[in-house]
């Protein structure tokens, strides 16, 4: 069996916000996941009767799924790890809902929950996310130096607008940026820009930051593959948020269409892939 790369589609994602007030329900945005042919779902693990639901309608469409969660100390993570159990996960994406200022203060955390997940049995990813634990890149960084092994899932959008990269990056940040890929074990996809958290991908004047993120993306893939498995599967979520992610005009709605440039973003990691 050879490596798989895997696209799932986030279910915060599929949320409208528009001025209408109009929402698609849960069973309408999984058939127009499974019908356009994504490989899973991502969702919120913090709530049995949600997740219950979830799998209810995931039923007989052979979606996988990303469980997310925000956990505030050790003993959270349980749950998320029990529905885990109860309804199987390709994996966790643990967002460390907590902010402390020393890393040697973060360190037993995270111990902690690598030490529960190794006893689940489920693999758990701490997310690179703003307003978390790794908020800040040297400060992750930092937490690499001391844990080398605390496995990642890579949302660079966050790090691009809160250090206001620039484009193209310079071989400093492109050096550190690479230091984040390797420990990568999952990605979540949107493009950022130096300003803002995402942009339109499909604006031809955002065209120079696409590239930088499909230049990382691509050395993150290269890099999973040197280091996976054989038969290991990479799953790259397609998170184009609704707003305040997502930028909105006058009339209060999306300047795009946010599940058409999701549908594009995954033909552009589908050739990055076919490519390495």
């Amino acid at each position: 069996m050879m490596q798989k790369l895997l696209i799932f589609q986030s279910l915060w994602a599929m949320e409208r916000r528009q001025a209408d007030g109009y929402e698609r329900s849960l069973d309408e945005n999984i058939a127009m996941i499974s019908e356009a042919g994504f490989d899973g779902v991502s969702a919120h693990y913090t709530n049995r009767a949600d997740v219950v639901r979830l799998n209810d309608a995931l039923r007989g469409t052979g979606l996988k799924i990303e469980g997310i969660c925000f956990p505030r100390g050790i003993e959270d993570l349980r749950l998320p790890l029990e529905l885990a159990a109860e309804f199987p996960v390709s994996h966790i994406g643990l967002q460390p809902d907590i902010r402390l200022r020393r890393v040697e203060d973060c360190l037993p955390i995270l111990d902690g929950w690598m030490q529960l997940a190794d006893d689940a049995g489920v693999p758990v990813f701490i997310e690179t996310h703003r307003g978390r634990m790794t908020t800040d890149l040297f400060f992750t960084l930092d937490l690499l130096d001391r844990r080398p092994d605390l496995r990642l899932l890579a949302d660079l959008s966050h790090f691009t607008v809160a250090r206001e990269f620039a484009c193209p990056a310079d071989p400093e940040t492109d050096a550190l940026i690479r230091r984040i890929l390797h420990n990568a074990h999952a990605f979540h996809g949107r493009v950022a820009s130096s300003e803002q958290v995402q942009i339109e991908i499909s604006f031809p004047h955002h065209r120079p930051w696409v590239d930088l993120f499909l230049q990382w993306w691509d050395c993150g893939m290269r890099d999973w593959r040197s280091r996976a498995a054989s038969n290991a599967e990479l799953v790259f979520t397609c998170e184009l948020g609704p707003q305040p992610y997502a930028i909105t005009g006058r009339d209060g709605n999306d300047t795009t269409d946010r599940w058409a440039e999701a549908l594009s973003l995954r033909q552009m990691l589908r050739d990055l892939w076919d490519g390495i």
